[in-house]
């Protein structure tokens, strides 16, 4: 399986680093990964400081998997003893093929929790503290209010893939989450996403792109355009009253 062969080289790069830790969350963890579609999302835990040093090995260690076709999908946000506790912290990260600097979400913290796969070290109850259900329907409805509200009304960002398969199952699974506490998986998503008001078209349109179909998912300028306006005209209200209810 080339997702596991690529975890094998990129644990074996990581090792000089000496890491307390390496986890994955997300589908990887979750049982719902589609090799060469879904994203390979990890957490490592180093010793010490990340210092100017340590990132540029955590540079040259991931330039040195690009050669692999699913490096682009590997993800990894760096963390340490003294970080890894807060969830506002910025960690070194790995995404998109490119470094940055972005807090670990109490999401993330909760999925390491309730079935994160240990793929070195420690399991994350060992250094990671658990999150509150408070703070996690906060963070839920704060993301849904605050970047997912406002991401509607850019209409040139519908046009796109990415836009139209996050936004609705992303919704999805904030609404399971405040209602019930839980988190699923993006197939449950998918499942949900019918009773929640989401038009067919949308959720078939997500489901053939992710999983495959008998059918050829649709494509063109005018169903592109078209396929916008469906998903915005439902999910911006279905968040106000996601956010009003919950709030």
């Amino acid at each position: 399986m080339q997702t596991e062969a690529l975890l094998d080289r990129f644990l074996g790069a990581l090792a000089p680093l000496g890491p307390l830790a390496v986890w994955a969350h997300g589908s990887l963890a979750g049982g719902d990964h589609q090799e060469g579609r879904s994203d390979l999302d990890l957490i490592a835990v180093l010793p010490g400081p990340v210092r100017p040093g340590t990132v540029w090995r955590v540079a040259v260690l991931h330039q040195g998997l690009r050669a692999d076709p699913l490096a682009a999908k590997l993800h990894c946000s760096y963390l340490t003893p003294a970080t890894v506790a807060d969830s506002g912290h910025r960690h070194l990260t790995w995404a998109h093929q490119e470094l940055m600097r972005r807090p670990v979400t109490p999401v993330t913290r909760r999925e390491l929790h309730t079935f994160g796969r240990v793929l070195h070290g420690g399991a994350p109850g060992g250094l990671l503290p658990e999150v509150p259900d408070r703070e996690l329907a906060e963070f839920v409805v704060s993301d849904q209010r605050d970047f997912w509200r406002p991401a509607v009304d850019r209409a040139q960002l519908w046009t796109r893939d990415v836009w139209v398969d996050m936004g609705p199952v992303t919704f999805a699974r904030a609404t399971v989450t405040l209602r019930e506490g839980r988190l699923i998986s993006k197939r449950e998503a998918l499942e949900e996403l019918p009773g929640l008001g989401a038009p067919a078209e949308i959720v078939e349109d997500i489901r053939r792109r992710r999983y495959g179909g008998p059918a050829p998912v649709p494509s063109g300028e005018g169903w592109r355009v078209r396929r916008a306006e469906l998903v915005r005209g439902w999910l911006g209200p279905a968040i106000d009253a996601l956010v009003a209810a919950y709030a």
